[in-house]
């Protein structure tokens, strides 16, 4: 019999809810979050209701602006910009600095607003703070290098992000875009990560950086947050549907714009034998239920090496463990260490499980399907927000889940026998942020891999969106803008001398970095 497990104490939402109050009283009131614009924070717009995707009990939810007061903040941005962008580097590095050390100090309050807020493990909680802090320490010891020769943007940049990774990539973006000599505007994530981010720009106001958070819909902020003339630069994460709408607007513009969209990340598994060090891998792919940009949904598999994949696959994927991220049978006990806990929301776990039900419906073969029932649950918790592990076959090309990035732990295991199969199926969403081909001939794969439309290709290994010094960019519908990370990240949010091409898929040409 299973042992009845009970919450960590000490880790409640009413518990992280009283350490948020403490911790920053400006941002926080007893019943909502503020936001954060002209350098105070206001008790505006509409606070919509909120549940946790962990349990489904309420959380504080988005206090939603309108479009006039959206507007409102850009313009005290700019003024805000006009005065940062003078200020010296090295009072900008202090600033961040102290930022940094203050994010430290509240580590553990973060990660645990991660925990609840969009359901993140708690060692991948601590992994998404720490990225940011490790991440924005290298661009301030490597600053005076990257921003030799060139100046701040002429306006704020303006970030809108999905729900993901509010620390390891929104709140790094802003801080070093602000140490870059920018004043920074963000709309918190319409699904979650809203009080993370909010301790965050609330620590980082203290410092004196020049921070707007505010909260609202897409459709009625974007007017102000993408196509407001005060706007210097538009960074975007997320789907492609709504990056689409976001491109073609900063097109007509003709505005500075970093827009990160899906693809399907592939693996692709040919003339390999190595499959004692594939079997570790194939489940970390499953860290978060893929629900990341650089996760892998699409494997693509030599049939005559398929009995042998499947070998080690289906013990790794068995061995994945769902649940509450902060069921304890003890007490005293650590938190578990689980591969994944909730989708984003309940939503999202009855369109995965219609895809997948329609899927099979439609010809797919599933190979594995994972069951709630051996979970890591408090007892009668609420699990409508849950999708246990799943895997098929030769999904129809009518599915969604032939093409498209499902955003949640279903796999996709597609079979060839030639090498023009094998590259098309891992090209078939049209470009990809990352892709792996595992191949035991290094010849082979430096053939192969120019051929597979993803910007990072790994060499039987997975590939990750990187840090510090790793570039970052996409091919295709993958990636428009400018690309990011290490020196161009800087480039991207900063003017150099004319004439500057920066690296990065545009509307008018597609430059690699050199």
């Amino acid at each position: 019999m299973a042992p009845t497990l009970t919450l960590k104490p000490g880790t409640s939402w009413g518990d992280t809810w009283q350490r948020c109050l403490a911790a920053a009283p400006e941002a926080f009131q007893d019943d909502r979050v503020l936001n954060l614009w002209d350098g105070t924070w206001h008790r505006d717009g509409r606070a919509l209701p909120a549940t946790t995707p962990v349990d489904g009990t309420p959380i504080a939810g988005p206090p939603r602006l309108d479009t006039t007061t959206a507007h409102q903040a850009v313009r005290a941005s700019l003024d805000q910009h006009r005065g940062w962008r003078h200020i010296a580097l090295p009072e900008r590095r202090a600033r961040v600095s102290a930022t940094l050390d203050a994010l430290c100090e509240h580590r553990g309050l973060l990660a645990l607003l991660l925990v609840w807020e969009i359901g993140k493990p708690w060692r991948l909680a601590q992994a998404d703070v720490d990225r940011a802090i490790d991440g924005v320490r290298w661009y301030v010891d490597e600053i005076d290098r990257m921003a030799e020769g060139r100046t701040p943007l002429p306006g704020p940049v303006s970030n809108i992000a999905s729900w993901n990774y509010p620390m390891s990539v929104l709140a790094h973006a802003l801080l070093v875009q602000a140490l870059a000599g920018n004043a920074v505007i963000a709309k918190t994530p319409t699904d979650g990560g809203l009080a993370c981010l909010t301790l965050a720009c609330a620590l980082a106001a203290r410092e004196g950086i020049p921070v707007t958070l505010v909260s609202g819909s897409g459709g009625e902020l974007s007017e102000a947050l993408v196509r407001s003339p005060e706007i210097g630069c538009v960074s975007f994460v997320g789907g492609r549907d709504t990056g689409a709408r976001v491109a073609t607007a900063v097109a007509d513009l003709g505005k500075r714009h970093i827009l990160e969209q899906e693809g399907l990340n592939a693996w692709g598994i040919w003339n390999f034998t190595d499959w004692d060090a594939l079997a570790p891998l194939i489940r970390t792919t499953f860290d978060y239920g893929k629900q990341r940009c650089t996760a892998y949904p699409r494997f693509v598999v030599q049939r005559s090496s398929f009995d042998a994949f499947l070998s080690v696959y289906l013990p790794a994927v068995r061995a994945i463990r769902v649940g509450h991220p902060l069921a304890v049978e003890h007490p005293t006990d650590q938190v578990p260490d689980l591969d994944f806990g909730p989708l984003i929301n309940a939503a999202k776990a009855k369109e995965l499980a219609d895809q997948v039900a329609e899927a099979i419906d439609r010809g797919a073969v599933p190979l594995h399907r994972g069951d709630l029932a051996d979970g890591h649950f408090l007892p009668g918790q609420d699990l409508s927000a849950y999708a246990p592990p799943v895997t098929l076959l030769n999904p129809p090309s009518t599915s969604p889940l032939h093409h498209a990035e499902p955003f949640g732990p279903v796999d996709t295991l597609v079979l060839v026998d030639t090498e023009a199969e094998l590259l098309a199926a891992m090209n078939a969403s049209n470009g990809a942020l990352v892709a792996t081909l595992s191949c035991d001939d290094p010849a082979t794969y430096a053939r192969l891999a120019p051929q597979i439309r993803a910007f990072k290709t790994g060499h039987g290994r997975p590939r990750s969106r990187g840090d510090r010094d790793e570039l970052f960019g996409g091919f295709g519908a993958s990636w428009r803008g400018a690309f990011v990370g290490g020196d161009l990240l800087i480039r991207a949010v900063t003017e150099g001398p004319a004439p500057e091409r920066l690296p990065g898929n545009f509307p008018d040409y597609h430059l690699m970095p050199t």
